[in-house]
Order: C-alpha cells, then sequence, then structure tokens
C-alpha cells in the first residue's frame, strides 16, 4: 500500500509541469492565450501509450527485473526531460512543446511500468483501497508541482522551478530501487506478436467491451476540460499566483485527500459501479461551480468554497474510475491492457482540452464552464448499460 501511494506521487509530479505550471509560465511571458490551449496536445503520449506498452509486457531489461527496470529508465529520462524543459524559451513554441513532450512521453512511459505494477501486486480486494493512496500520492506529486511550484514562481524564476522539480523526481528513483519485483504465478507472453494481439484480443471478446471503453473516454470528459482552463481563468478573474497556490493547491489539496479515502471507504461498501455514479454526478455539480464563481467575481471566499466542492468530488470519482480499470485488466497483459484502458482517460485531457482557450475565449468563462458541465452527461448514462450487469 505504501508503495502504491509513493508511486502515485512519482506519477503525479511531472504531470502539471506541462499544464498548470507551463500555462502559468506562458501567460507570464505574454502569449496568446489560444497558443496556450493548443499546448495541451504535448500530452499526445499519455493517449496513446498503449502502442508501446507490449514492449514493456514482453522483454525484460538486464537489471532489476521486469517492471522496476523499465520503471527506473523512465525515470532518468524524465528527469533529464524535465531540466530541458526547464532552460527551454517559453515564447518558442516550438521549443518549449518538443521539451514538453518529450517530459509526457517518458511521464506516459513510467505511468505504464507503475500501473501494471500496482495491479500485479495488489489483491483483487486490495484495489479499491490500493488504488485511493494511489490517487492520493498522485495529488500529493500534482501539489507539489502546481501548487508548490507557482508559489515558488512568485520569488524565483520558472526556470529555477523546474531544476528543483526535476530533482524531486528523484523520490520515485528511490522506490524503484527499494521496493520489491512483482511475483506474477501467470506466464508472460512470450514474443513482441504475443503481447501485442493477445491482450486486444481477450479484452474485446468480452461482452460490452465497446461501451466500457466508450464510458471510459466521456466519464470525466467535463471534469477535465475545465480543468484545462483553469490556471488563466483564476489569473483573468484577479487572483494572483500565489493565491492560486495556497487556495486551489493547498488548500484544495485536503479535500482531495478527504475525497479518494472516503471513496476508498465508499467502494467497500457500494461497489465500484455505484460509487461511480454518485461520485458522477458530484463532479459534474462542481463543474457548473466554476460558472458561478466567473459571475461571482474575485472572492477568496468564493474561490475555497468551489475548489473544496471540485477537489472533494473529483478525488472520489478518479479513485473510483482508477479501480474500475485495474478491476478488468488481466494480470498477464497488465501493462497492455491497463495502457490502452488509461489511455482513453487522457484523450480528454489533450485531445479535448486542445480547443478550450478558443472556446473560453470566444463564449466567456461562464458559457465555457456551462459547456463542460453537460458535457458529463453521456458518460453518466452509460452507467445505466453496464452497473446492472456488473455490480
Amino acid at each position: 500500500m505504501l508503495v502504491s501511494f509513493l508511486m502515485g506521487f512519482s506519477s503525479g509530479l511531472p504531470l502539471l509541469l506541462t499544464i498548470t505550471v507551463l500555462q502559468a509560465w506562458m501567460k507570464e511571458e505574454g502569449v496568446d492565450l489560444t497558443v496556450i490551449g493548443f499546448m495541451s496536445l504535448v500530452g499526445l503520449p499519455y493517449t496513446v501509450k498503449f502502442l508501446w506498452a507490449p514492449v514493456m509486457d514482453r522483454f525484460t531489461l538486464p537489471f532489476l527485473g521486469r517492471r522496476r527496470g523499465w520503471l527506473l529508465t523512465a525515470q532518468a529520462a524524465m528527469i533529464c526531460s524535465t531540466i530541458l524543459l526547464g532552460i527551454s524559451d517559453p515564447k518558442n513554441p516550438w521549443m518549449i512543446a518538443v521539451a514538453a513532450f518529450l517530459v509526457t512521453f517518458f511521464s506516459a512511459s513510467q505511468d505504464i511500468v507503475v500501473d501494471a505494477y500496482r495491479r500485479e501486486d495488489l489483491a483483487d480486494n486490495e484495489l479499491g483501497l490500493g488504488s485511493s493512496l494511489y490517487v492520493n500520492g498522485y495529488r500529493v506529486g500534482m501539489l507539489l508541482a502546481s501548487g508548490g511550484g507557482l508559489i515558488m514562481a512568485d520569488h524565483i524564476s520558472f526556470s529555477a522551478v523546474y531544476l528543483i522539480m526535476a530533482a524531486c523526481m528523484l523520490a520515485g528513483v528511490v522506490t524503484t530501487l527499494l521496493t520489491p519485483e512483482p511475483i506474477i504465478l501467470i506466464e508472460t507472453p512470450r514474443s513482441l506478436k504475443e503481447a501485442v494481439f493477445n491482450p486486444l484480443t481477450e479484452y474485446f471478446s468480452r461482452q460490452g467491451a465497446w461501451l466500457i471503453l466508450a464510458f471510459i473516454l466521456l466519464y470525466k470528459i467535463g471534469d477535465t476540460m475545465a480543468s484545462a482552463m483553469t490556471t488563466p481563468f483564476y489569473l483573468d478573474v484577479g487572483f494572483s499566483k500565489t493565491e492560486i497556490g495556497t487556495v486551489v493547491k493547498l488548500f484544495g489539496f485536503w479535500a482531495t485527500i478527504i475525497g479518494s479515502l472516503l471513496g476508498g471507504v465508499i467502494m467497500l461498501g457500494l461497489g465500484i459501479y455505484r460509487s461511480l455514479w454518485i461520485f458522477g454526478f458530484f463532479q459534474a455539480i462542481s463543474t457548473a461551480g466554476f460558472a458561478l464563481l466567473a459571475n461571482i467575481g474575485y472572492s477568496v471566499p468564493a474561490l475555497a468554497g468551489v475548489i473544496a466542492f471540485e477537489n472533494l468530488s473529483g478525488g472520489m470519482g478518479t479513485a473510483a474510475y482508477v479501480a474500475f480499470m485495474g478491476s478488468i485488466t488481466n494480470r498477464k497483459f497488465t501493462a497492455t491492457q491497463y495502457a490502452l484502458l488509461s489511455s482513453l482517460m487522457g484523450i480528454p485531457r489533450v485531445l479535448a482540452s486542445a480547443p478550450t482557450g478558443y472556446l473560453a475565449k470566444n463564449l466567456g468563462w461562464t458559457n465555457f464552464f456551462i459547456i463542460c458541465t453537460l458535457i458529463a452527461i453521456p458518460g453518466m448514462l452509460l452507467l445505466l448499460k453496464l452497473a446492472p450487469k456488473e455490480d
């Protein structure tokens, strides 16, 4: 369980360095809002990581074992890429895009192995709580990167912030070196062909396979689209970077921790599917809170209220979401199947988030967040098809 938390931290740390912190850096440098929105495309590796996941299922590097060898390699490359991003010029879109792309590629590679490790290391009845602790660790990493990063950026340069974050990634390296390799009794793929095709054949032979993929794609799409533009939104409303870092990240962090732990406990009693329905409803309502804040304007108490509710419901929803994906993977093809499912999870963050800057710029913040709220409805309706069969 402790390893789940620490690996969650290692996965969460690099994510917002190419989203929230990079957005704030580019906006401070006067980069156009539309360009900032399209910069989310550098997160494309998160949506296609299943393409190279079979390599990590099939081959074992000559050190540390099947999972830890790949994990250490990805972490070392990710640290170097973060340093490169920190010394890049934010006014040069191509330069910053290449550096950010490398960070997301190696971060996505790390996620492949971390997700596979967690599924192989935990028993089925431990997945709910283990996923909750993973999400909490993930949020701690995100908090350090975004909340800590933005606060530090008010006192030191963004370049220095990225170098500090690169040093913090060494925590993941230490975890990889100290944790044991998971014991797998099921035979692993014997060829690359088997590693590529058998996981897909096994998954798509299941009843309702396509409905499950559609659900994973749509469940958090509204919440994710709204989150893609929250940093520019806060700045436009008039909040300082310190207020954003303190209220949005530090204060909101505790709501997320409570939400994730509460979600893990609730799943023990209600099951994953019923929890997904309840948590998804709260997620949609919390997105509408940003539209309310857009009309209220600058108000730290209002910001705190919106953030508390959004992070509480988001923490609960994500814990159930991650547990659901882990529960439907086959241990023989953990890396590939989980990568396929979590890649769909990343599509809204990358592709659906790309036009969010354009939408916010032309529709206004209130209408933008209302649209994000309504987009959550299709994913919720799919649960009516899935839940009766599985829960």
